[in-house]
């Protein structure tokens, strides 16, 4: 709930900010000593939610492939094998290249994107509360000077990561199909097939090439940040909050695997038309 301290607005604000550490020319700062630090700023709790949701699926599907059995399955195996016959079959639907690292990218992707998203529906206070008592107990720093950004696809920074892993296999596998020359062709003989078109077709292309990451970072990071906005602002009822949290809760689920569902799905369209050979 939000302190008594602290008017609405910085209660959402102090939501809404991400743990930060800089490099500055004193040494090391945290949080608003970051305020001028230039261009290199991280995002702590982005990183370490990320990472360690990365690590959480690695852990949870190797645990299962080496446990597998033939016969009566684990709820757990049986979960796993549904996930991952679904990100089959699409793969399957939509791919129509010879790649076996294709498959592999759509399971971690959506998986990964899944269980960041998940986070969302943890209640906003609760592991802000936690990072508050640590650092106030084990720091001695002020329970509002910390900052606990818990779901890493609402912080920008992690969504165009993302994106941008996806912009540079696209540029890969387009050379590698279609070599150099291929590539080069097909920036600028499309749409009008004439050299004099060469300039209006690679401003046209290059333009389309770039809005592929753009798209997918800013639409898993739009939908997912409004998301939490929204918890946020019904947190700020206090005793009331409960009759809004739960049919909200409830609706975000389909977004969150609606959004992870649309990034893998993308990902897969993208590097399709990057395998195709015309």
């Amino acid at each position: 709930m939000a302190s008594e301290a602290y008017t609405t607005g910085d209660y959402i604000l102090h939501h809404l900010t991400n743990a930060t550490m800089c490099s500055t020319d004193a040494g090391f700062a945290f949080n608003e000593g970051c305020k001028d630090a230039g261009f290199w700023a991280w995002h702590i709790d982005t990183l370490a939610w990320s990472i360690g949701l990365g690590f959480l699926f690695l852990f949870l599907f190797r645990r299962v492939a080496k446990k597998a059995t033939t016969g009566v399955p684990s709820k757990m195996q049986a979960f796993v094998e549904i996930v991952i016959d679904f990100v089959d079959s699409n793969v399957k639907d939509t791919f129509h290249g010879k790649n076996k690292l294709i498959a592999p990218l759509g399971l971690t992707i959506f998986v990964w994107v899944f269980l960041m998203n998940l986070m969302d529906l943890i209640p906003v206070d609760f592991l802000p509360w936690i990072a508050g008592l640590i650092g106030y107990h084990g720091f001695g720093v002020d329970p509002h000077h910390v900052y606990m950004k818990v779901v890493p696809t609402t912080d920008v920074n992690l969504t165009l990561a993302l994106a941008i892993g996806v912009f540079f296999l696209i540029i890969f596998y387009s050379i590698k199909v279609k070599g150099i020359s291929g590539f080069t062709k097909e920036l600028t003989m499309q749409p009008f097939n004439h050299w004099a078109f060469i300039p209006v077709n690679f401003i046209l292309e290059t333009v389309t090439l770039l809005a592929r990451p753009m798209s997918l970072a800013l639409r898993l990071f739009g939908n997912l940040y409004a998301g939490e906005l929204i918890f946020i602002l019904i947190a700020t009822l206090g005793v009331w909050q409960l009759p809004l949290h739960f049919p909200w809760a409830v609706f975000h689920i389909l977004v969150i695997v609606l959004q992870a569902f649309i990034f893998m799905m993308l990902t897969i369209v993208y590097l399709s038309m990057a395998h195709e050979d015309h």
